[in-house]
């Protein structure tokens, strides 16, 4: 039984004790008053009789008005000393309510800080767009993020006479996933200033080597990597390879993929040498590089996944276009797919036309 519930059991034993007790003995007195009358009838005459047992009966009603009277008031003064206790406890609440919030929203802008913030940092690591149309003049890249940082970033270097580019899909994505792309993307850029490696496979294999290097050192088993997709691009010659992540290639009005190595940037089962491809390109050729992020989103009309295939046809469909075209022509796209859904992962596309 809770407090609201013995108050009102209580005061409604008080109104029988003070109402029926008081009306049992009235009704007892009147009882022996009535018996007394019976036996005194012969003595007296009905006219008497009847005005002594009006006047007990107005006592009678006085006594039952004056404890109803004071009944009603101690209901009033109990239902009013437990309203403002309720009140007061409210009030209370209240005040403990708005300055957890009020700790909370500054809490809250603390970390959104610090995460804009690191958005400045994962910008420092990514190539420029100066640097990447002078290296790569016919080219896009569409990069969305799924939070404020991604798990997914783009690369882009210059060695004599070779251009690489990449685009890369770290473990997760929001924090966890950007603070794996600052590793990674520097084990990319170890792997070609310290070590001067030039060849996409043993890229690939160094860069394995010194991510997995960096995550043995905590004492925490890290199994955190990347998928990517590396190119390296002279003329029209291409070296490529790649971990999980294809190599499209869009050549009269058909997509040739170049499959990549069934394993990742990281800690796996069994860790192979990656495979580099070398391959002959054609004028008017289109390169397409990318993470799952973009086949992967759901939406349109049932909320299923946009998928590879369909993502192939878009490709195949906006050939005649410029890459600056393609680029809005994706981006409107994968908007309107998504609609109002949740975008799922961090998405980055990059197509360079030979």
């Amino acid at each position: 039984m809770d407090f609201k519930a013995k108050i009102i059991t209580g005061l409604l034993l008080l109104f029988s004790f003070l109402y029926l007790g008081c009306s049992d003995h009235e009704h007892q007195s009147g009882d022996k008053k009535m018996h007394e009358h019976q036996h005194a009838f012969d003595d007296h005459t009905f006219s008497d009789i009847f005005v002594g047992a009006e006047q007990e009966t107005i006592v009678c009603y006085k006594k039952t008005h004056r404890n109803s009277f004071y009944f009603t008031m101690f209901l009033l003064f109990t239902i009013a000393g437990v309203s403002f206790n309720q009140y007061r406890i409210k009030k209370k609440s209240a005040i403990e309510l708005t300055k957890s919030n009020k700790i909370i929203e500054e809490k809250n802008r603390d970390i959104l800080a610090s995460i804009h913030y690191a958005k400045y940092l994962q910008e420092a690591i990514l190539p420029p767009n100066k640097l990447v149309k002078e290296y790569l003049q016919e080219s896009f890249i569409m990069y969305k993020p799924k939070d404020i940082v991604a798990g997914d970033f783009y690369w882009v270097e210059k060695c004599d006479k070779n251009i690489y580019f990449a685009a890369a899909d770290c473990t997760g994505h929001g924090v966890p996933g950007a603070m794996v792309s600052v590793v990674c993307s520097n084990a990319l850029n170890r792997t070609m200033k310290e070590y001067g490696l030039t060849d996409p496979g043993k890229i690939l294999d160094k860069v394995r080597e010194i991510v997995i290097s960096t995550f043995e050192r905590s004492e925490r088993e890290v199994k955190d990597g990347m998928d990517i997709s590396l190119c390296a691009l002279q003329g029209n010659k291409l070296h490529w390879a790649g971990a999980n992540n294809p190599l499209w290639i869009s050549r009269n009005n058909a997509i040739i993929e170049i499959k990549a190595d069934k394993q990742p940037i990281g800690k796996y089962a069994v860790n192979k040498m990656f495979t580099t491809h070398s391959i002959e390109l054609q004028k008017n050729d289109s390169l397409y590089i990318f993470t799952d992020g973009f086949a992967d989103q759901f939406g349109g009309e049932h909320g299923k996944k946009f998928k590879s295939a369909n993502f192939k046809k878009l490709l195949l469909s906006i050939q005649n276009k410029s890459m600056q075209e393609q680029n809005e022509i994706l981006n409107s796209t994968f908007e309107k797919w998504k609609g109002i859904l949740e975008q799922v992962d961090d998405v980055c596309v990059i197509g360079v036309k030979v």
